[in-house]
């Protein structure tokens, strides 16, 4: 799609989770995007080197009394979450939607072990409607956020993971401005987060692209093909004989 409007397409690192980053994992995406004919700008942004800009886009909203600790685990959550009501949503683009429990706790208590909140319903009231573009066949054109489903079906989302400094709502949206991005191109499974996207770009006053949502890469039964599931790498495919043409048809491209 980058070469197809003649822009440009860009590398991502994102490594802030330490625990789950390694040398040879980050290896394996540049072997195997070169091998698939993919090539990006030098060097690559890495969001494990960002954590003060990420931090600086904190203490913005902060400043702004949108931001509030909190200690609960996910324990605590599913406890507080109760008996589940005929109607009402459960589970958002971060799982259990939060309930709330620390939002009304003195701001200057935070400790290494909180992480950091937005409060969703106080992020609404400083901000008109808002919409974005949506340009797969899909789910294409202008999308209108609901504030009543980002106060149900979203909640007050973490913006700093324990041990982390930073969340991926918080680092994609502050590493999106800051390299110019026009176009975000991601899964489908993703769409639900860009409506919180699009409320931290407005609330730190950074541009919103367009976003292109693409269908999910599936097996033969239509099961997701996914990490968590041991699905196959490209370089295994490699290994029994595909070639970059093989794989982009599997996907879709071909």
């Amino acid at each position: 799609m980058a070469a197809r409007h003649g822009g440009q397409f860009l590398l991502r690192i994102e490594d802030i989770d330490q625990s789950r980053a390694r040398p040879a994992w980050e290896e394996q995406i540049y072997e195997d995007l070169h091998w698939l004919g993919l090539s990006w700008p030098e060097p690559v942004l890495r969001q494990s080197d960002r954590l003060p800009r990420y931090a600086a886009a904190l203490a913005q909203l902060s400043a702004m009394g949108l931001t509030y600790p909190c200690c609960c685990n996910r324990a605590d959550i599913e406890a507080a979450a109760g008996a589940p009501q005929e109607g009402v949503p459960q589970f958002g683009p971060d799982g259990r939607i939060y309930p709330g429990t620390c939002r009304n706790r003195e701001k200057t208590k935070a400790t290494a072990q909180d992480v950091i909140r937005l409060d969703m319903a106080a992020a609404l009231e400083r901000l008109p409607r808002l919409s974005f573009i949506e340009t797969s066949e899909d789910l294409g054109g202008e999308i209108s956020l609901d504030p009543e489903a980002l106060l149900t079906g979203v909640g007050d989302i973490v913006l700093v993971r324990r041990n982390m400094g930073s969340s991926y709502h918080l680092s994609a949206v502050v590493d999106d401005a800051d390299q110019g991005i026009t176009h975000v191109v991601r899964g489908a499974d993703l769409f639900s987060s860009t409506q919180i996207h699009v409320v931290l770009q407005a609330l730190l006053q950074l541009p919103t692209p367009q976003y292109h949502h693409h269908p999910l890469i599936r097996d033969e039964a239509g099961k997701r093909l996914a990490k968590r599931d041991d699905a196959r790498a490209i370089a295994k495919y490699r290994e029994d004989g595909a070639s970059p043409s093989d794989i982009r048809r599997r996907v879709g491209l071909g």
